[in-house]
C-alpha cells in the first residue's frame, strides 16, 4: 500500500484511467480477434474487418491506450495475413 499523499493520489488516478482504458482496449481486441477469425476462415468479408481492425487500433494508439507500436506491429501482422490469404 502506498504511503504517501501522492502516491496514494497516484494509485487513484491510475485505477482512474485504467477504468477508462478497458473498453478501449476492449473493443480493439475485439475488431482483431473478428478479423483474424475471419482471414483464418477465407470470409470475402475479411478486408473490411482488417481495416475495421486497424481503425480501432490507430484510435487506441491516437489516445495512448496502447503504444503506438503496438498498434503497428499488430497491424502488420493483419495486413500481412490479408495479403497471403488474397494471394492464394
Amino acid at each position: 500500500m502506498a504511503n504517501t499523499k501522492s502516491a496514494l493520489k497516484a494509485v487513484r488516478s491510475s485505477a482512474r484511467k485504467a477504468e477508462q482504458n478497458r473498453p478501449i482496449k476492449s473493443s480493439v481486441r475485439t475488431a482483431v480477434n473478428k478479423a483474424r477469425r475471419l482471414l483464418a476462415t477465407g470470409d470475402t468479408s475479411a478486408a473490411e474487418a482488417v481495416k475495421a481492425a486497424a481503425q480501432a487500433l490507430d484510435k487506441a494508439a491516437q489516445k495512448g491506450v496502447i503504444h503506438s507500436n503496438n498498434a503497428a506491429r499488430k497491424k502488420s501482422r493483419l495486413m500481412k495475413r490479408l495479403a497471403s490469404g488474397a494471394s492464394a
